[in-house]
Order: C-alpha cells, then sequence, then structure tokens
C-alpha cells in the first residue's frame, strides 16, 4: 500500500515527528510513505487545510496514493476539505479507538489528525499506537464482528451516494480555483512523487498544463 502523508502549514514543523511515527510503524508491515509536506513552517511551499483537500483528492483519485495520513490543529478542517472530495472517506482520528473503528466500521482511505489540540507529552507514542490500529489489521470486518455485513453494505450505499453528489476528479480540477490548484501541487517533491505513482493519464496531463 501506498500511503501518503500531507501536513498543513500550521503544523508544518511537526512532519518529522509525525513522518517517523507513521514509518516506524508501517514499513515493517511492507507499505511505502511518501511524504508530500510539509517538511517545515518554512517551505516555500505553503499547503493550507483547503489545499489539503484537493491534494487528498488528487492522490487517491488518481490512484497515486492507497490511503492519505493528514491532518490540521484539531483534524477537523482536514478532515472536511478532504471529504469534500469525490470518492474521498476521512475520517478525524484522535485515539487508538478512533482508527480501530474507522478501519473496522468505515475501512476508509484517508485519515485527519490533531497535530495541536491535545499533542504533548508522548505524542508521538499516540501517533504509533494509531497507526498500528489502522494499518495491522484487516481492514472493513467490522465491530462488533456480528453486524459486519450490514456496516459493508453501509459503506456501500455511502460510496453511491458521494459519487451521485460529487463530480469526478477531473471535473473538480478545471473548475476549482486555479491559483489555488497551483499552489495545492507546488511542494517540492509532487512531481518526482506524484507523477511517477499516478495511475491516471488524465489527471496527471491536466496538472501539468499548470
Amino acid at each position: 500500500m501506498k500511503i501518503a502523508l500531507i501536513n498543513e502549514n500550521s503544523q508544518a514543523a511537526k512532519n518529522g515527528i509525525i513522518h517517523d511515527a507513521l514509518t516506524t510503524v508501517v514499513e515493517p508491515l511492507g507499505h511505502e510513505v511518501h511524504n508530500y509536506g510539509m517538511y517545515t513552517a518554512e517551505d516555500e511551499a505553503q499547503v493550507t487545510y483547503p489545499m489539503v483537500g484537493l491534494l487528498t483528492g488528487i492522490l487517491l483519485n488518481s490512484g497515486a496514493a492507497d490511503f492519505v495520513v493528514t491532518g490540521c490543529g484539531t483534524g477537523t478542517g482536514s478532515m472536511l476539505a478532504a471529504n469534500a472530495m469525490p470518492g474521498v472517506f476521512c475520517g478525524l482520528v484522535i485515539d487508538p479507538t478512533d482508527a480501530f473503528l474507522f478501519a473496522q466500521i468505515n475501512d476508509g482511505n484517508a485519515i485527519a489528525m490533531p497535530y495541536a489540540k491535545g499533542f504533548g507529552w508522548a505524542a508521538e507514542l499516540n501517533l504509533q499506537d494509531c497507526y498500528r490500529k489502522l494499518f495491522e489489521g484487516t481492514p472493513g470486518e467490522g465491530y462488533p464482528k456480528e453486524r459486519a455485513q450490514i456496516m459493508a453494505k453501509n459503506r456501500g450505499v455511502l460510496s453511491d451516494l458521494k459519487s451521485k453528489t460529487c463530480h469526478d476528479m477531473l471535473t473538480v480540477l478545471k473548475n476549482v480555483d486555479q491559483d489555488l490548484l497551483k499552489s495545492a501541487i507546488a511542494g517540492e517533491k509532487f512531481k518526482d512523487l506524484f507523477y511517477e505513482n499516478s495511475k491516471d493519464e488524465e489527471i496527471s496531463d491536466y496538472l501539468r498544463t499548470l
């Protein structure tokens, strides 16, 4: 699995802590982590939480990533922005119980975490525990197990509902503020990471024109 990490500007200084916690857990499980930044608060390309939503939509809809780990001060803004995109099902994860239940019940493809609120002593241990609950087991098995079938059915209903209420990603990219979009993909490693891994030529070709 290709797991993308995205940090917005208010919490960019914590990218190293988050990246270390994520790789510590998921790389031994055979997953790859692609760090899209921001890497420091002084990065030239500044990513706001609405841009996090655009980036999440681009990465998941193009197949450049299978899962996105993101967040902001409270996690809420990044979650809302991500869920505004087609095909993105992003949960707010604060603790390992949230992570486990989101993986087993909702089986989404992105999480947003709070990197300021409640981010204190041993915060990196909480991050690692959350990532273990997300990625160690088989997602979508349900909790409690006896409700797995109805949970899977509801996920399908939600997916169908979202497909009816959202435009496809290419249409989104063509209609959003183009300056906002250009800023969202201006990260120093975006080109190297994205174009090598994207499976959608239409999305890739459109972004190359910007």
